[in-house]
Formats: structure tokens, C-alpha cells, sequence
């Protein structure tokens, strides 16, 4: 009888065990890789003390790892940092894994490394460049808004907070990046008013470097709201002029890729990369055409997706996460977070930047439905993100809030449920965040929020 083959998940295992036996076999640092089907490699790097491939020592390692990892065995089983044209574009990556660190000096083993390489997901665990001042300005006015389930009532949530928000005075800018299933647009627009552009057309145009003059924005007609603020909308999609050929899912399937540079000798230009130019684009034309927004709304799509991971790691300054208390959440998010648990620099990085919104939370006859959705929330953080308390380090200098801190990650912001918002359809109603009940039932999440985001300008409210 053949031996039965691995299954994804323990072929990758057993390739990480065959790293950790080369690092200490041979006394070298080892990357192990995974590319987009799956299949595992060591690299071995060999480049202080070459190895000879026909050792016995490396073949019996090859036929080992061939044996354990099949069918997810790379083509080439080994690579050698000796003979690799560009070592360093693994040895060196900033998106490596560390699996174990290499051991003091003496013990003759080395460290081991993990190296995804897929088509969506690099950038959960990838770590943003850090900002220069103006960009770091900008993040810090941009309010993701996600949940890992759909159906959760973010985009009618980010519609209310937009309309509060320019209540208060200010200029609001709302880009909906919910790219596979635009929503937010017809909540702030009618059809006539969205502009010829959006966000797709400036991802696929950019990448040829023909972004300049696109439309992108366009203010909200479509939306109630007293005071001097103002809402402006930048879509996933634009509405093209009559006659005009527009093919949306032709742009849409080409639009996530890294790409490399434009002209010899530029850099490569991740989709983080283009996704910030996009929405800097959208900022700056709200600029020329009135003035800067001081707060911009990114309606993210759900679950674990390329444009939610950038979103909530290298674009926003605050990031609402919206739960509900069932397993499929905390599981959901507890994948999320043990993502940027592997990279602690990204998550002491990104943890206080997260607040979580209990959403569809019940006002009646559900008192005790928000503290155990704390107690869960706590849970997740204090087992991921939050530093643990069971170590040698000084407790003060460790992040770790207590469940009861109202201004904790896990500190749930409630917008409340009732009957008559199941019957609501925005679409007939343009009335709708005026209504008592919805007013009532957002009233909690948007005063949160405004206290969370950075102090108005007095010149816009002045405006």
C-alpha cells in the first residue's frame, strides 16, 4: 500500500520541522516558503560556508522533506542562499515569520523563518512603512469601519456616523471600499450624482500612471443634516456619461496585484501602495473643491480580504470593528488577531487603534447581552493582542486594560436593535437618520466615536 499523502495543513507543519532540523543539522538560518498553491521549500543559507548538494547529509534532508511535504512539495525541494540570484529578497523580507530565533552563540543553530507567498492575505501580517508627518496626518483622520460577517449594519452605520459627524461641522468624506458589493454610495446619492469615477477606475488607471483628472468625489445631495459640515462621496464605482463603455468587473479583477514599478529602476508598487494613492487622490480633490476633510469613512468589505487588511493595517487612524456575539465572530476574529499576534511589532502597533461596536445590540429586555459580549471581546485581546501578564516584565509597562475600562479596545460601543429598523428602507425614505428611532439607536455610537477621533479644527467649524 502507498503512503497515504499530507493534507495542506500538516505538509506544512512537517516542512517547519524539516526547517528546525536543518537550522540545527547544518548551523545555518533557514526560510521555509509557501507559494500560492501551497507547496513548501527550505532555504538554506549556505552563503559564509557553502553546502555540497550531493552530500549525504542534504540529499537524505531532500528526500525527508519530499516525503513528508508531497503533494505540497515545491519544485525545487532546496534552495541555497549560495546560489540564489537575490538571497536577500528572503533571507532579508520584511514579511518573514519568525518560526524560532537562531540560539547563542556556540549552540550552532540557526534561526528559522516563515515566508508566505499567495495571491491575497500577504497583507494582514505585512508591516506598514512608517508614515512621514503629512501621511501620518492623514491616517490619523481616517475611521475604518469593518466587520468580519456582513449583514452586520455597517455601511447603514457608516451613513449615520457620516450625517452626525457633518452636524457637528465637519467636512466628512466617505470612500467605499466595499469593492465586491457597493453600498454606502446610495445612501449618501442619488444615481444622477455619482461622479464618473471611482476608486477601481483610479487603481486600474494608476496602473499605467494615467490617474490624472479622474472624477472621483462628489457631495451628498442624498443625506439630511443641519449645521456647516459637509459629506462628500467618493464610490467603488463611477456612473459613466451616457454612451459611455464602462465595464466595472473587468477593472474589478484586475485591480489587486503588487506591480512593479512603472519605469526601470522604480520601486514595486504593492496594492497598499495604490489603494493610499487612491483614496489620498479622492482627499485631495474634496480639498480643491472645498475644503480638507477632516474626518474620512472607509467602508471596508467583510471577512479576510486583501482590502480589509489594508484598510485596518496601513490606512486608518481608528478602527471600528463591528461584533456580534456569536462563535462565528470571536472565531472570525480570533484568526484575524492571531495573524498580527505573529508580528508583535504590528500589533502593539495596531491594538490601540481598534475599538469594538456591538452591533445589532437589543435595548430590551437584553440587559445581559453587552457585558458578555465584553467579557468575550476581553478575552480575545487579553489572548492575543494585549500583552500577557504572566511574564518577567515589569507590569507597568505592560499593555493590558482591565474589562472594566470603558476606553479599552474591547470596551464595546453599542448601537441598538429594534423592530421598526427592520422595516427601514434608506432608499424610499431620504428622511431617514432624522427618524426618533434611528437617531435613538445610533445616538451612542456616534457620540463615542466623535470623542475618539482628533479635535476639530476651530477653522472648520467655523466655516
Amino acid at each position: 500500500m502507498s503512503r497515504s499523502r499530507a493534507r495542506f495543513d500538516t505538509a506544512w507543519q512537517a516542512a517547519l520541522d524539516h526547517a528546525r532540523q536543518a537550522a540545527a543539522q547544518f548551523g545555518m538560518d533557514v526560510v521555509v516558503t509557501r507559494d500560492v498553491l501551497g507547496r513548501a521549500c527550505l532555504l538554506i543559507d549556505d552563503q559564509g560556508r557553502p553546502l555540497a548538494h550531493d552530500d549525504a547529509n542534504v540529499v537524505a534532508l531532500r528526500d525527508s522533506f519530499k516525503a513528508a511535504t508531497r503533494p505540497f512539495t515545491g519544485l525545487e525541494p532546496l534552495l541555497f542562499g549560495d546560489k540564489l540570484f537575490a538571497p536577500e529578497l528572503y533571507f532579508d523580507a520584511d514579511d518573514r515569520v519568525e518560526v524560532s530565533p537562531r540560539q547563542a552563540t556556540g549552540t550552532g543553530v540557526g534561526s528559522v523563518h516563515a515566508l508566505e507567498r499567495t495571491v491575497i492575505g500577504t497583507d494582514w501580517a505585512r508591516s506598514a512603512p512608517a508614515p512621514n508627518a503629512g501621511a501620518s496626518r492623514r491616517r490619523d483622520r481616517r475611521v475604518a469601519l469593518y466587520g468580519f460577517k456582513g449583514g452586520v449594519g455597517r455601511t447603514t452605520a457608516t451613513a449615520v456616523l457620516a450625517r452626525y459627524l457633518a452636524g457637528t461641522g465637519r467636512c466628512v468624506l466617505v470612500v467605499d471600499l466595499d469593492l465586491e458589493s457597493p453600498g454606502v454610495s446610495n445612501l449618501l446619492e442619488d444615481a444622477a450624482g455619482i461622479p464618473r469615477h471611482g476608486i477601481v477606475d483610479h487603481l486600474i488607471e494608476g496602473g499605467v500612471g494615467n490617474a490624472d483628472g479622474l472624477e472621483l468625489v462628489a457631495r451628498s445631495s442624498a443625506l439630511p443634516f443641519k449645521g456647516n459640515g459637509e459629506v462628500w462621496l467618493a464610490p467603488a464605482g463611477g456612473s459613466p456619461l451616457e454612451g459611455e463603455p464602462y465595464d466595472y468587473l473587468a477593472k474589478l479583477n484586475r485591480i489587486y496585484s503588487d506591480l512593479a514599478g512603472l519605469n526601470p529602476g522604480d520601486g514595486e508598487r504593492p496594492f497598499a501602495a495604490r489603494l493610499e494613492e487612491a483614496i489620498a487622490a479622492c482627499e485631495d480633490q474634496v480639498t480643491e473643491l472645498s475644503r480638507p476633510p477632516d474626518v474620512v469613512l472607509l467602508d471596508s468589505r467583510a471577512g479576510m480580504h486583501d482590502i480589509a487588511a489594508v484598510t485596518l493595517t496601513h490606512l486608518s487612524g481608528l478602527a471600528l470593528l463591528f461584533a456580534v456575539d456569536n462563535p462565528s465572530t470571536w472565531e472570525g476574529y480570533r484568526m484575524l488577531f492571531t495573524q498580527w499576534q505573529q508580528r508583535p511589532a504590528l500589533a502593539r502597533e495596531l491594538r490601540e487603534r481598534l475599538r469594538i461596536v456591538a452591533a445589532m445590540f437589543h435595548s430590551a429586555g437584553d440587559a445581559k447581552r453587552l457585558p458578555t459580549l465584553r467579557d468575550r471581546a476581553q478575552e480575545l485581546f487579553a489572548s492575543t493582542l494585549y500583552d500577557q501578564l504572566d511574564t518577567d516584565e515589569d507590569s507597568d509597562e505592560l499593555y493590558h486594560p482591565p474589562l472594566e475600562d470603558d476606553d479599552a479596545p474591547h470596551a464595546p460601543i453599542p448601537i441598538l436593535f429594534g423592530n421598526d429598523l427592520v422595516g427601514l428602507d434608506p432608499l424610499r425614505s431620504r428622511d431617514w437618520p432624522e427618524l426618533p428611532f434611528v437617531e435613538a439607536a445610533y445616538r451612542t455610537f456616534t457620540t463615542t466615536v466623535e470623542r475618539l477621533l482628533p479635535k476639530l479644527n476651530p477653522a472648520s467649524e467655523s466655516s
